[in-house]
């Protein structure tokens, strides 16, 4: 995993509270919770016809995805890390589909998704973090 481009990621969508302290597995978990809030956000911002707004959070959501997917370790990951790497691939071009169509189920879809990817990561035990 590329910890830098990660950091970078986060601080570029304007979070930046803990981050410098943060360990590589919280900072992908921050990534993940910022994804979805931006998500849940550009739903709002669809359901009150802000195509602007809109479009400016689903940037933001995917640029994040884009970083987690490009941070995998295919190498130390093996076959998980590619199949997240498609997840994630799935996810963009869904958030691209709900940005230029306002879908909001494909919202629901990628949000769903994250949660549970995240879910899985915080499971993760201490010792293997």
């Amino acid at each position: 995993m590329n910890v830098n481009r990660a950091l970078s990621a986060y601080s570029a969508v304007g979070v930046q509270s803990g981050v410098t302290d943060a360990s590589p597995h919280q900072l992908i978990s921050m990534l993940i919770d910022g994804a979805v809030d931006r998500i849940a956000a550009a739903k709002g911002a669809i359901e009150r016809g802000e195509k602007g707004r809109q479009g400016e959070l689903l940037g933001k959501a995917i640029s994040i995805i884009d970083n987690l997917r490009v941070s995998l370790d295919e190498k130390r990951g093996g076959e998980l890390a590619i199949r997240l790497g498609d997840l994630y691939d799935y996810m963009q071009r869904r958030l691209l589909q709900a940005s230029t169509e306002s879908d909001i189920g494909a919202l629901d879809e990628v949000r769903s998704l994250l949660k549970e990817i995240k879910a899985g990561w915080d499971a993760i035990p201490a010792e293997y973090r």
